[in-house]
């Protein structure tokens, strides 16, 4: 039962995808279930049936998160936490809905009152996986406020870049990135209000959790039009300067019930821990408004460093039902022993952030019996295609569109291409522009713009249907390689590269050549035991590899060896930079 909007009109993941790469055919784990869904029958009903209406006004806080609140105190809510944190060391947080709402109202006092800040003003946070992020958010939320999260891994010039672009009032951060912050403080003329989590006081700053303890629970959340200004989110940048990517109340706020309803199928007696740093659109959606509009149990887990042996215990110990992270993630968990873990309570596993090898997916489900349903959308955008509970999985296969939008695959002009045929994914805008897309790009007029094709926006990547109408990622359109008359997308190719055990990670490229115009280059990074082996040797079985894994077209006539791969903060691979260095040498 869901409360007030979200009753009749909520329904969901960012940017993600992949390619069908074929691979053999093994022995399923013995506990191999399908778990059917929750809250839908099928995808074509869940297509056919999905309706979302706008309200004039919308506020998640109050039209959401304080109505979980009255269901809780009605009895018409499970028993399970609204938040449930814990930090690996025996510290644990468990928090209902009534508790969120009080704390952050609390949060929101202190913004309006100590720090003076009025509805529109831009706040920057900058924290972990902390309590105080949540709270942070939800408070941004009531004093209409407009949120900027950042990851803990910004370097102080990034903080200063934010700062500027941004024009934010005040930052939250904590202890570590306090100094950053000071250092350019004088270079940000709007900047007035600092606040810091921590157990000490720091000279200029707000302590946080001191002023918690005094502040107020009494507080009146604003009326905010559904389509005003809720969040910026900075993109990753794999193509150039981050952009600020502008949501809307209602964009996040409602747009991503299709997300929590139907990708991550959530209901109020559901836990899901979602890994994704707090920096990143990602968490808004898995980690905030996806669970919360659902009523699940938003749980987290401090983590400082991504260690696989931590997440094995944490899903064998808590019981957690939804397992959310990135492709990263799951092939450096397969890559460890996993045969002494035994994940109870899950039944949902998903991935999005980047493509994810079909191997990869291959591996997890022979050892946990549970299959990877891939979402793919982006920071500008909710769910744009899925795996759905109850749809075949094709392996490679991003899914298919989300019941919020409308998505072809389209050429240069605009037009919608057939099956078959690689085309730029677009989402149909005109002439009624759906929710769960982004208002504009901050202060970029130009860039805003340039999304628009016809009656689409263009999403940058580029992929194509097949005859059941599932989508498959080939690559941004940046990173397309052109050889001989061919067009390579680099995701197939790496997804056949990481194949071979020798290779721990993957990035393909075009490189100049004087006969081709353009070849695969493919820079890997070797797994440990294949550090020693002799390279040239090990060179030609790679390539030999791939020509029987793929196309033979496709291989990689280049290969180099390298300790590292160059990476955005999020952990997305920088192919730009690796291509530029390429071309720079002619």
């Amino acid at each position: 039962m869901l409360p007030l909007v979200t009753m009749k009109t909520l329904l969901h993941a960012k940017c993600f995808w992949r390619l069908a790469i074929p691979g053999s055919v093994r022995e399923l784990h013995k506990d191999y279930r399908i778990v059917p869904p929750q809250n839908f029958s099928n995808y074509e009903s869940m297509k056919q049936e999905f309706k979302l209406e706008t309200p004039e006004y919308f506020n998640f806080a109050k039209d959401i998160l304080d109505q979980w609140t009255n269901m809780e105190k009605a009895g018409k809510r499970p028993s399970n936490p609204a938040f449930w944190w814990i930090n690996g060391n025996g510290e644990e947080v468990r928090w209902s809905f009534e508790e969120l709402g009080s704390l952050s109202r609390k949060f929101a006092n202190i913004l309006t009152e100590a720090c003076a800040l009025k509805r529109g003003d831009r706040v920057i946070v900058i924290l972990p996986r902390i309590p105080e992020w949540w709270l942070a958010n939800v408070a941004c939320l009531r004093t209409g406020t407009v949120l900027i999260p950042g990851t803990t891994q910004l370097t102080q010039r990034d903080i200063l870049y934010r700062l500027q672009s941004s024009k934010a009032k005040c930052i939250i951060t904590d202890e570590v990135l306090a100094p950053a912050v000071d250092a350019v403080a004088s270079k940000c003329e709007n900047l007035h209000s600092k606040l810091i989590v921590s157990q000490k006081p720091k000279d200029g700053w707000g302590n946080l959790k001191e002023m918690m303890k005094q502040a107020s629970d009494n507080h009146t959340c604003v009326k905010t039009k559904h389509d005003e200004m809720m969040a910026i989110y900075f993109t990753s940048g794999t193509s150039g300067t981050p952009k600020m990517t502008g949501h809307t109340h209602s964009s996040f706020g409602l747009g991503l019930s299709v997300n929590g309803r139907f990708w991550l199928d959530l209901t109020p007696s559901d836990v899901i821990w979602n890994t994704s740093d707090t920096g990143w659109a990602k968490s808004a959606w898995s980690s905030i408004f996806s669970p919360w509009i659902q009523g699940a149990c938003v749980f987290a887990h401090y983590l400082p460093r991504f260690e696989p042996t931590s997440i094995f215990q944490t899903l064998s110990e808590f019981p957690i039902t939804v397992f959310c992270s990135a492709p990263t993630a799951y092939r450096m968990l397969i890559q460890n022993d996993m045969t002494s873990y035994k994940f109870k309570s899950l039944k949902h596993c998903v991935s999005a952030g980047e493509p994810i090898n079909p191997e990869v997916t291959e591996q997890w489900r022979n050892r946990t019996g549970l299959d990877i349903y891939e979402g793919y959308g982006q920071t500008e955008t909710v769910l744009i295609c899925g795996n759905f509970k109850g749809m075949k999985i094709k392996s490679g296969s991003m899914g298919k569109p989300s019941p919020a939008f409308d998505v072809k695959i389209l050429d240069i002009n605009g037009n919608v291409l057939p099956p078959g045929e690689e085309g730029d994914i677009g989402i149909q805008v005109l002439p009624n522009r759906p929710l769960g897309l982004f208002a504009h790009y901050i202060d970029n007029p130009t860039k805003t713009a340039s999304t628009l094709r016809g009656n689409f926006y263009i999403t940058g990547d580029r992929g194509y249907m097949d005859e059941d109408g599932y989508f498959w990622f080939v690559a941004r359109s940046d990173d397309i390689i052109l050889s001989s008359g061919y067009r390579i997308g680099p995701f197939e190719v790496e997804s056949a590269l990481i194949e071979h055990p020798a290779v721990a990670e993957a990035a393909v490229v075009s490189s100049p050549d004087p006969i081709r115009g353009e070849v695969v280059k493919a820079f890997i990074v070797l797994s440990h035991d294949y550090k020693s082996h002799d390279q040239e040797q090990l060179k030609k079985e790679i390539q030999e590899h791939v020509k029987k894994i793929t196309a033979p077209y496709k291989y990689p006539r280049k290969v180099e060896f390298i300790q590292e791969l160059p990476k955005t903060i999020s952990g997305k691979i920088k192919r730009n930079e690796l291509r530029k260095k390429e071309w720079e040498m002619i």
